[in-house]
């Protein structure tokens, strides 16, 4: 088993974690592949996250599955918007934790 983790990702972890969910329990070849066509900006960190992993476990992308994907919240980034009347509203910028972790498939999954 290995593991990788990106911290502070500047993208909204709700919109990442639909890609996550996805792509647990795929070949990570496979996950790869499908992330690539995938028109979402989160897809791109969780590829590089699974590249990461695999590497890190000295594995080929055929041979291991994504056992764990999962997309945690980050600090919020607080900014404002100078509107009418001189008030100002909030504008949030969420970040990512985005974790992944790979391992060869066991007897009971393959």
């Amino acid at each position: 088993m290995s593991r990788s983790i990106i911290k502070f990702v500047r993208i909204s972890p709700t919109k990442t974690r639909l890609i996550a969910k996805q792509i647990q329990g795929m070949n990570a070849e496979f996950a790869l592949a499908t992330l690539e066509f995938t028109p979402n900006r989160g897809a791109k960190y969780i590829a590089n996250a699974i590249s990461s992993a695999v590497a890190n476990g000295g594995f080929e992308p055929e041979e291991v599955i994504i056992t764990s994907c999962r997309v945690d919240a980050g600090p919020v980034l607080k900014r404002f918007r100078p509107r009418a009347r001189g008030t100002a509203s909030k504008i949030r910028k969420p970040t990512s934790h985005i974790m992944v972790e790979v391992s060869k498939p066991t007897k009971k999954e393959a």
